[in-house]
């Protein structure tokens, strides 16, 4: 019986065999987020400086928001703070521990969903935005016919999506291996790294707005910004 479990006739059973073999699983993350004190440069409770700029600028306004791998909480809270109505998924119930302590903090409602972001029900066109900070580019290949239609799912007509991933070997890792190469290893080597033109075929479905390096902040700075990742906007039409 356990080899019947193991055969694959359906393209749901291809998915989740090359899952097994590349994701991180729950016990990883959990581990990564136990030590909130071994200096990880995005465990500050700031927000990223492209999504605080968004907001500036008037192009992204108050509304229903999705986070994809929300981790500690600190956009989902900066979201909060600005009126929006936050549903934030992670897969480690260890940073929706921190996150929730750090909304409590603040006195702040943010629905943590301790999911993974594949599994999640959601009702299409509920969201005005979909924000994802550092999730993406741990994304396998075979998952990213997924995470677009879960991203175009959940956004309205007009909603935006904004998405925060390494740059290829920009410092903090950003493999540049093909996506070939990560079937043939069997790793991410750590995270993927993009370029601005693998960001704009990969969401060729949306209307693109900006992408750019992220702007370095200085420690002082109440946002989040370093120039290892790359930031991008995008609207779905």
């Amino acid at each position: 019986m356990v080899y019947l479990k193991e055969t694959i006739r359906t393209n749901d059973d291809l998915l989740l065999m090359l899952d097994s073999l590349l994701r991180e699983p729950a016990g990883f993350w959990n581990e990564f987020y136990s030590n909130r004190e071994k200096g990880i440069p995005f465990f500050v409770n700031k927000p990223d400086e492209n999504l605080v700029s968004y907001f500036n600028k008037g192009i992204i306004k108050p509304g229903n928001v999705l986070e994809l791998g929300s981790g500690p909480g600190r956009n989902a809270i900066y979201l909060a703070e600005k009126g929006c109505r936050v549903d934030a998924v992670d897969l480690s119930e260890e940073s929706l521990e921190w996150a929730k302590e750090r909304a409590k903090e603040r006195a702040l409602e943010v629905n943590f969903i301790h999911n993974n972001i594949f599994d999640i029900q959601i009702i299409e066109g509920t969201y005005d935005i979909v924000y994802d900070s550092g999730c993406f580019h741990h994304i396998a290949p075979h998952r990213r016919s997924n995470y677009i239609e879960l991203v175009l799912k959940a956004l309205r007509p007009g909603g935006h999506f904004a998405i925060t991933c390494f740059v290829e070997w920009g410092g903090f890792g950003g493999s540049d291996i093909t996506d070939w190469e990560v079937y043939s290893q069997r790793s991410l080597n750590g995270g993927l790294g993009f370029t601005e033109e693998k960001l704009r075929l990969i969401f060729d479905s949306l209307e693109e707005i900006e992408i750019r390096r992220m702007k370095e902040a200085r420690e002082t700075d109440g946002v989040f910004g370093v120039s290892a990742l790359l930031t991008a906007l995008f609207r779905k039409k």
